[in-house]
């Protein structure tokens, strides 16, 4: 995960949880609803980022693959 895939994520958090907050969401339905509000928000601004930025924000990059590759490179888990 890049760096600005991170900060999209946490974009989207944050909103998902103040919109809980400003709506004080109880329950699994009002917590959806809180949910998709903060997806929508955070959805709109990637959607600007990458209209501004001209490529895209999501990668295939994630954390599995990073710990795999330092491991490889460490040799980290090869047996002897």
């Amino acid at each position: 995960m890049t760096d600005i895939e991170l900060i999209f994520t946490m974009l989207g958090e944050a909103t998902t949880r103040n919109k809980a907050v400003e709506k004080d969401a109880q329950g699994l339905d009002e917590n959806k609803i809180a949910a998709q509000e903060g997806g929508r928000a955070a959805g709109k601004a990637l959607g600007a980022y990458e209209k501004e930025a001209g490529s895209k924000v999501v990668t295939d990059k994630n954390f599995k693959q990073q710990i795999a590759k330092a491991k490889r490179q460490k040799g980290v888990g090869d047996e002897k």
